[in-house]
């Protein structure tokens, strides 16, 4: 018997399963929670998604400022429906990745489907927990998307910050019916009553609305579910249309290809049906549908209403575009307006340390960019660094993440150079016109930075910024404001305590330490949000690094005309101390085209020619020195300045200290 159990195995054969027939899961009790996966198809009875009427579905996410308790609410939901085991362990279910663990922030939104049973009566639920930093704003907008109604969640010691706001608009922008819940009320210095008046002057929702919850705790937290029942309407949609659905977010399976969430506004999805890609126009067969519990949980169908995710075969995530619309061969439909693009806000040149590990970060960053859409890849080289990429992203907490994925996930440790921003130059020359087919470039290089002489005006982006902040602060902000060369455009008293203040910034003003620099000025109480505002004539050049008359291409910035003094200083000081000294002098220089405005020297060794004279005629010694000052000039003019790997890391890595 052991022979063939064991001969079945080798050849492939399936054993009986040793679980009962009627257990709904089959997960081995040594495995941690974390770990255990239903057992799709293995013989495990699938889920009839047909007792859930559209009347019976309610969509909805979970929006709210970064740190106001929105995966914890999220764990709390998951218990209180049964979804998931109480346990003290259970805190930021829906965060998976290892770096959202860390952190202690959402980077990806992830959804689940709950089911609640409210006076006699069952319900599906699919929630979706969002991000809560501006970086990833663009992850929330997607996942409004799917859904009728959100939970507005609220700080009560914190009261409403910069971000509660953006997320308020693009749920109201969405026509969204909103439900303003006031989290962490067992704080010692929680004032619900504060932030009721708050919620009521800038949303205009009355204070009887509000919620008072305690996710941490639970308590009140089933008055959020009675709420989600009533106040959000249930999808318009007829599972008698043909099939529409709306790809809203996808990931990458290395061994099931591309996962796409949907979310269904007509119709019915079966396995085996043909489906067609309304934007590639691709036909594929359905190997799996399902509704993620937040395991994934395969059901015979998905019906208008509900929101799950779809397996098809698709080898790329390309395939599978955000904002696609699905529909059955044969059958095709209007496509769904879909969603803008993510713009990327912040560029960073990006090369292996070991240029032998190029292969490997080639392919670690082609398959995290495949659960990461956002990050846009060009192919870079660089005289001292050798072959690389310019990567773009959302920002800079973005691009932090994503450096710390590759390390965590792909181990690879990469240079990540210092971040800049897209400008924009308006071409006059013929000859470039003709050249680059169009009269307006994209300049994401510096090397590329096209002369003056060629160039009607250079344009910078600029970002809308919404500053939240203790009245108390506000000299100080001010003055941090109008030294990034930002225009006020609003100020608006929230209550007696917090002022909202709105200022139109130049985009490569705050990419690097702004936040940083706010922070540290209120003590930690002002919170930041920006949106995309366009672009605006800027007065930019180009800023070249001169070592010994010759430019370090790598070195080279752009930079806008007030500012090109002061960071051409620092950056010749930082030179002069990671350079090595030589045996002659070396003039590190900051030029605008010819003028040069900063300059720092690199004494040579030197050695000691009058040592031997122990008196005798002055110009015995003078003969000496002249001779030796001869011999330096002679070898800076032949001579060349290697500038060692680590001193342009060191260099050009973003200091976080300036």
């Amino acid at each position: 018997m052991a022979l063939a159990g064991r001969a079945a195995l080798r050849w492939g054969a399936r054993l009986p399963s040793p679980c009962p027939a009627a257990a709904p899961l089959c997960r081995p009790a040594w495995l941690p929670a974390a770990c255990r996966r239903p057992y799709s198809s293995r013989g495990e009875e699938k889920l009839d998604m047909s007792t859930y009427p559209v009347e019976s579905i309610r969509n909805f996410s979970i929006i709210a400022h970064v740190d106001h308790g929105k995966s914890t609410l999220a764990d709390r939901l998951l218990e209180i429906t049964g979804t998931i085991s109480k346990t003290d362990r259970n805190k930021q279910v829906l965060d998976k990745l290892q770096v959202e663990r860390e952190r202690g922030i959402t980077v990806k939104a992830q959804s689940a489907s709950l089911f609640y049973n409210h006076e006699g009566v069952n319900y599906l639920l699919n929630l979706i927990d969002t991000p809560g930093h501006v970086d990833f704003s663009y992850e929330v907008s997607r996942s409004l998307s799917a859904c009728q109604g959100v939970i507005l969640v609220v700080d009560a010691n914190e009261g409403i910050q910069a971000q509660t706001v953006a997320n308020f608009y693009l749920a109201f922008e969405a026509q969204l019916s909103i439900i303003p819940v006031i989290n962490k009320i067992d704080l010692k210095n929680a004032d619900p009553e504060r932030v009721e008046k708050q919620i009521e002057k800038l949303f205009d929702i009355p204070t009887d609305e509000c919620i008072r919850i305690s996710a941490k705790q639970g308590t009140n937290v089933e008055k959020v579910l009675q709420k989600v029942i009533e106040k959000i309407p249930p999808p318009q949609c007829n599972t008698a249309d043909p099939l529409k659905a709306l790809v809203f977010d996808s990931t990458f399976d290395h061994y099931r290809g591309v996962i796409a969430n949907i979310a269904l506004f007509g119709g019915e999805i079966a396995k085996g049906q043909k489906i067609v890609s309304a934007h590639t126009k691709k036909r594929y067969e359905v190997n799996e549908v399902g509704i993620l519990t937040p395991d994934e949980q395969p059901t015979h169908k998905l019906y208008a209403g509900q929101v799950g995710y779809l397996i098809a075969g698709m080898k790329e995530v390309t395939e599978a575009q955000i904002g696609d619309t699905l529909f059955l061969y044969k059958q095709p439909v209007e496509p769904l307006p879909g969603f803008k693009s993510a713009k990327p806000m912040v560029f960073a040149g990006m090369y292996p340390i070991d240029q032998t590990e190029y292969n490997n970060l080639k392919s670690a960053l082609e398959r995290l960019t495949l659960n990461d859409s956002s990050v846009t890849v060009h192919r870079d080289s660089s005289l001292a660094l050798g072959a690389g990429w310019r990567l773009g992203f959302l920002g800079l907490l973005h691009m932090e993440v994503f450096n710390q994925r590759l390390e965590q996930e792909y181990n690879m440790s990469v240079i990540l150079t210092a971040p800049t921003v897209p400008y924009k130059a308006v071409l006059s020359s013929a000859k470039l016109i003709k050249e680059y087919g169009k009269d307006q470039i994209t300049i994401i290089n510096p090397a590329q930075f096209p002369d003056k002489l060629s160039v009607s005006e250079y344009l910078e982006p600029t970002v809308l910024g919404t500053i939240v902040t203790p009245h108390e602060y506000i000299g100080k902000i001010i003055t941090l404001c109008q030294d990034r060369r930002a225009v006020q455009k609003d100020m608006l008293y929230i209550d007696e305590n917090r002022v909202m203040l709105k200022y139109l910034f130049p985009l490569n003003e705050i990419v690097v330490d702004f936040y940083d620099a706010l922070k540290s000025l209120s003590s930690g109480y002002a919170s930041f949000d920006y949106e995309d505002a366009g672009y605006q004539s800027a007065d930019l050049i180009k800023m070249d690094i001169l070592l010994n008359g010759n430019p370090v291409e790598e070195l080279a910035t752009i930079i806008h005309n007030d500012k090109a003094y002061a960071a051409g200083k620092l950056l010749c000081e930082r030179l002069k101390e990671t350079i090595p000294r030589q045996l002659f002098e070396i003039a590190i220089q900051a030029a605008i085209g010819k003028k040069i405005i900063a300059r720092e020297t690199l004494k040579p060794y030197r050695k000691n020619v009058v040592a031997k004279c122990y008196g005798g005629d002055i110009t015995r010694r003078m003969k000496l020195l002249r001779r030796q000052a001869e011999g330096k000039r002679l070898m800076r003019k032949i001579g060349n300045v290697e500038v060692p790997r680590d001193a342009f890391i060191r260099v050009l890595k973003r200091e976080t200290d300036k």
